[in-house]
């Protein structure tokens, strides 16, 4: 899991899949971290990405650094831990003047039941389950 989240903060933007009804949705992200053993990202409930994860918590995260990309997929997992949001806002401080642990907008959310898949166009694919 360290080596999907060193991946991830290297790449500095990734891309969130989710399912709107029928359709797949995609969007930038950013915000990735490691609490308590679980790989995190943050988002706001107001955002359609919230209630597109809560209707269909199965998600994917597509990023691509040096030739190299990375693929994981999982269900994301809602914690309501407010020490879980202000670790996540203290990894992350630009996001304060937006969000706030238990502001009742600020969510994080955990994946579960991943697989990661490493992959380049020169070297073998490498997959990581969590």
């Amino acid at each position: 899991m360290k080596e999907v989240y060193e991946f991830l903060k290297k790449c500095g933007t990734y891309y969130l899949a989710t399912i709107d009804g029928k359709y797949p949705r995609v969007r930038p992200f950013g915000t990735i971290d490691i609490f308590e053993g679980k790989l995190y990202f943050q988002t706001g409930k107001a955002k359609k990405v919230s209630s597109q994860i809560k209707e269909n918590p199965y998600v994917e995260i597509c990023a691509f650094s040096d030739g190299n990309w990375l693929r994981v997929s999982g269900e994301a997992v809602l914690d309501d831990n407010i020490e879980a949001q202000k670790h996540m806002l203290d990894q992350y401080p630009s996001l304060k003047a937006m969000y706030a642990p238990g502001d009742g907008n600020t969510e994080v959310f955990y994946l579960k039941n991943a697989r990661a898949e490493f992959c380049s166009f020169v070297s073998p694919a490498k997959t990581i389950e969590f």
